[in-house]
């Protein structure tokens, strides 16, 4: 009688286990990077260069090689920086003397390293350095007319043995501009509307429009790929998918994924949320926002996360991050606070 009395016990305590409602059950927290892509490669490093200057990456060439942009030492201009985590640290362009240098854009082929150069109010370069040759970096061109930028990874593309980009023409055109690497002559075509550069060879309008993209034009092929039409939203897209930003019934921003025709429409995140960077479904997988909560309501930072397309899932990144970039597959991130913060990246090929 006890053994049986004992095994009506244990199945009474197992089926109050089995049947507690989802709302009782212990919250697990996020799926966090780390756990879920242990082999992935990272890096990090401090904010500060050894010479006491900031350091703000623009490109890692992998997740413990970054370049970017730091100011000379004695404060009197920008300069563009190769930095490795584990300390070396190599100028690739000086600052100009008595100019006010910027670098919009900056992209990486092989082992050359192609970037715009701004100067003041005037038009920007192309400069290009290798990483091998040991030779100073050299000036491709100054004729790249009203140059467009849009923080995006597409900003400066290499295909073919040239640098590609867009300027504004004239009547609401849009000129496609490209030099060889090793400089020449420009080459220039127009498209009627205003573009932007997205995965080679392909462009996505929407730029100038409170709605965003409508449709992708490969001008090679003169293809058009139409975008599903979206009530209420701001769609941006590349020719695999489209990313739609929305309000939902509450007035909370939604994030949304479909294919251009609209098919394949799936939900990324709602509430608290917003996108981190400017590029759609970075490598065709991974669509990067950000969410307050957690460490971030007390730091004012944000939680960081991406959302895996292929496994459906969303994973954390950082539970407390800001000043989010991404190029050629590598997400970047800073954690601390103004006066001392570290930057650290995450190779998402890796993954």
């Amino acid at each position: 009688m006890r053994t049986g009395l004992s095994l009506l016990t244990a199945l009474a305590a197992g089926a109050v286990l089995l049947f507690v409602p989802p709302s009782a059950q212990p919250d697990t927290g996020p799926l966090v990077a780390g756990l879920v892509w242990p082999d992935a490669q990272r890096g990090s490093f401090t904010a500060d260069l050894p010479d006491g200057s900031t350091f703000t990456p623009a490109l890692f060439l992998d997740a413990r090689t970054a370049i970017g942009t730091a100011q000379s030492r004695d404060g009197s201009g920008l300069r563009l920086v190769l930095r490795k985590t584990e300390g070396a640290v190599r100028v690739l362009r000086p600052a100009p003397p008595g100019d006010d240098a910027s670098f919009p854009a900056v992209t990486a082929s092989g082992d050359d390293v192609v970037w715009a150069e701004g100067h003041g109010d005037g038009r920007p370069q192309l400069w290009k350095v290798n990483l091998r040759d040991g030779r100073p970096p050299r000036l491709i061109t100054g004729d790249t007319g009203d140059a467009r930028f849009y923080q995006s990874e597409y900003d400066l593309l290499v295909a073919g043995g040239r640098v590609h980009w867009v300027a504004a023409g004239d009547d609401q055109s849009t000129e496609l501009r490209s030099v060889a690497l090793s400089g020449g002559p420009v080459r220039t075509s127009t498209q009627p509307g205003t573009w932007q550069q997205s995965v080679w060879p392909w462009l996505v309008d929407g730029v100038a429009s409170t709605a965003g993209a409508t449709v992708l034009r490969n001008p090679s092929t003169g293809r058009d790929m139409a975008v599903a039409a979206n009530q209420r939203a701001v769609t941006n897209c590349t020719p695999s998918w489209c990313r739609v930003v929305s309000l939902d019934d509450d007035g909370m921003p939604r994030i949304e994924m479909m294919r251009p025709d609209g098919a394949a429409r799936l939900m990324v995140a709602e509430g608290v949320v917003q996108t981190a960077v400017a590029d759609v479904a970075v490598l065709d997988r991974f669509e990067v926002y950000a969410q307050g909560g957690g460490n971030a309501d007390l730091t004012g930072n944000f939680q960081l996360f991406a959302y895996d397309i292929t496994g459906r899932r969303a994973v954390q990144i950082s539970p407390d991050a800001a000043n989010v970039g991404y190029r050629a597959g590598v997400l970047w991130w800073s954690t601390g606070n103004r006066e001392l913060f570290l930057w650290h990246s995450l190779d998402l090929r890796t993954v």
